[in-house]
């Protein structure tokens, strides 16, 4: 960038500046620092991509439910997640980056996703633990996102966050009524929570020491809390939790210290973290084939679509000539 921009781009630049410390709103509309645009494109698009790709664990359900009430249910929460991924994939577009653009990126692995989806689910359990921790965790950090500085993305939210405490609070039900049932029952919710519990705390992301982006999207008010900051808050909310669901969180360390006023935990596997994130998890490669196949068998139909949409432009066209012509007449 050269000095001449640096100049040119003053005035706009305060004016960004003033109304993120004014803790207001940017529109699309409105002048916007490239980083800014860019950030947002990314955490926006990612975000969609996982609502997206999220469908596919618990749609894996939806035949196998143990009743018509939970198949329901359950089809309910999938049929939401794809409106979640819809709202944000609007919101993103807002920022100059297309829908065909964004799905090319997710299907050529070139866009990533929540790394919480990328492991699998064997048992009806899994649909409790996926509501209670993965949709927990994320309302833990996505009710901060209401008051995000970007408007298209922070009304978005809203919504989501509203969908999302009732996906929780299914899968806390789930649990419960499989912890109030046979012995074998209360083994299957163990051990969803069990293998759910430390996935789920990797999904606010790395260290904070260890975020490349946190602290610029705190400075431009797109996060309001960091990583570990919104961790803690989620470890607080799971402990009294689990007391009521009787249910044993998988970490023997797990405490409250006093004296610094946080919960002490063993180290998380951060390796495991990264590996998932580099697409080498276990259920990796399955999930984009499946997304790639269902865009492939969707072509059809945004064909179809495409075509009708040029038909009603041009009928719509030749109706307004014809209406000019006549008044002119």
């Amino acid at each position: 960038m050269t000095t001449e921009t640096l100049i040119d781009e003053a005035p706009e630049q305060a004016a960004f500046d003033a109304v993120i410390e004014a803790d207001s709103r940017i529109e699309p509309r409105d002048w916007m620092p490239a980083a800014y645009r860019k950030t947002l494109i990314r955490q926006i698009s990612q975000h969609a991509h996982s609502e997206i790709i999220g469908m596919q664990p618990e749609g894996n359900w939806i035949t196998r439910a143990p009743s018509l009430k939970r198949k329901a249910i359950l089809m309910a929460k999938v049929q939401d997640e794809a409106g979640h991924g819809l709202y944000l994939y609007s919101a993103a577009q807002t920022l100059g980056i297309t829908r065909d653009e964004m799905t090319e990126q997710l299907i050529e692995g070139r866009a990533r996703y929540s790394s919480i989806f990328n492991y699998p689910t064997p048992t009806w359990a899994d649909m409790g633990a996926i509501g209670w921790l993965v949709d927990g965790a994320a309302i833990c950090n996505q009710v901060p996102l209401c008051r995000a500085s970007y408007g298209p993305y922070a009304r978005a939210m809203v919504r989501i966050c509203k969908e999302e405490s009732f996906h929780q609070r299914q899968g806390f039900e789930i649990l419960l009524t499989l912890m109030q049932g046979t012995a074998a029952q209360r083994e299957l919710a163990q051990d969803a929570v069990n293998r759910w519990y430390w996935p789920s705390l990797m999904m606010f992301g790395p260290p904070d020491d260890e975020s490349p982006n946190s602290a610029q999207s705190m400075g431009w008010k797109i996060k309001r809390f960091s990583n570990d900051e919104l961790r803690q808050r989620f470890i607080g909310m799971l402990v009294p939790q689990a007391e009521v669901l009787g249910v044993t969180l998988p970490d023997p360390e797990l405490r409250w210290d006093e004296g610094s006023g946080r919960w002490i935990t063993s180290e998380i596997d951060w390796t495991e973290f990264h590996e998932v994130l580099a697409g080498r998890g276990p259920m990796n490669a399955e999930r984009i084939r499946r997304r790639r196949e269902a865009h492939e068998d969707g072509a059809w139909v945004r064909e179809a679509a495409a075509e009708y949409a040029r038909k009603q432009q041009l009928r719509d066209g030749g109706a307004r000539s014809l209406s000019l012509s006549k008044g002119v007449a």
